[in-house]
């Protein structure tokens, strides 16, 4: 039996984008793991751990009213902006797409599939909704974001915000400092970086391939306002959000970065915290095994 034959369905099921406490995130991201899950196994490759790690932030920004959006207006002008700069996490920005309304969940079928318009990466070249730019060549989405966020705050004049997110070894691209470094002397106190701190890239340990620790004191050297969470207690993840407004209602002039400790793969027992996990999809079995845990 193949991949393409075997019976995996997406219930078209859609979460309103507002105020919650932290006990209703829980279905969200569980129902956002097993889409990555599902339509990974579908595409017979892509990445896994990374969109299972970043999952539990995804659902709080997503659905906790704290990114402005209307899925059934996408180009409004008044929108927040979010940028994925880890552009391979692509499975889990096309899940919370889906789950927000922005297209019908079985596209999640097509996922990087040939002419799809969910690529491996995210791309503006098919017109998928929600997807403000083309990013994955890691580095270059994070200053894309600070970009947008510079034109919002001098050009547009506007308290529009901008979220990006990357992961921790793309730390190791010199761009990101370039763009640390322009973040703060521009004072974007709109701009809310998060960084993905699973401590694992495609071939090891962050810290053993080439170590960007200590993170916080870094991006404090370059003027941002630092906060370190764990990234899989959404009462920490929506409080470093709740800081982040506050920053930027009290223009402080500080970008904000919230370090968001996570495991990769969380959620699936055999993918916890396994950097191998970081770009291979489950096969047939594993995809049985990951959804039973999932439930």
């Amino acid at each position: 039996m193949t991949r393409a034959i075997v019976d995996v369905k997406f219930e078209q099921k859609c979460f309103e984008n507002k105020k919650r406490n932290a006990g209703e995130f829980p279905e969200i991201s569980l129902e956002i793991r097993r889409d990555i899950i599902k339509s990974l196994f579908l595409a017979e490759s892509g990445h896994t751990g990374g969109p299972l790690g970043i999952t539990d932030v995804m659902s709080v920004l997503f659905f906790g009213d704290y990114l402005k959006y209307k899925a059934s207006d996408p180009g409004w002008e008044k929108r927040d902006r979010f940028v994925l700069s880890a552009g391979h996490m692509a499975p889990v920005l096309y899940s919370a797409l889906a789950r927000a309304g922005y297209f019908p969940m079985d596209q999640l079928l097509t996922l990087r599939k040939l002419g799809s318009r969910l690529q491996g990466h995210p791309c503006t070249e098919h017109g998928l909704p929600g997807i403000e730019t083309a990013s994955g060549s890691l580095g270059q989405g994070i200053s894309i974001a600070a970009g947008m966020a510079m034109c919002h705050k001098y050009v547009d004049k506007s308290l529009q915000k901008v979220f990006t997110i990357s992961g921790d070894g793309e730390l190791q691209e010199g761009t990101c400092w370039e763009t640390a470094m322009s973040a703060g002397a521009h004072k974007l106190d709109n701009f809310c970086w998060i960084v993905d701190n699973n401590d694992c890239q495609i071939d090891g340990r962050v810290k053993d391939i080439m170590s960007i620790y200590p993170i916080a004191e870094k991006f404090e050297s370059f003027g941002f306002e630092v906060i370190e969470i764990n990234g899989h207690d959404f009462g920490q993840i929506a409080n470093a959000f709740d800081k982040f407004e506050e920053n930027m209602n009290a223009k402080t002039g500080k970008p904000f970065c919230i370090i968001a400790k996570t495991f990769m793969g969380r959620g699936v027992s055999f993918m916890n915290d396994k950097h191998g996990w970081h770009g291979i999809p489950p096969n047939k079995e594993q995809l049985t095994k990951a959804l039973e845990e999932l439930i």
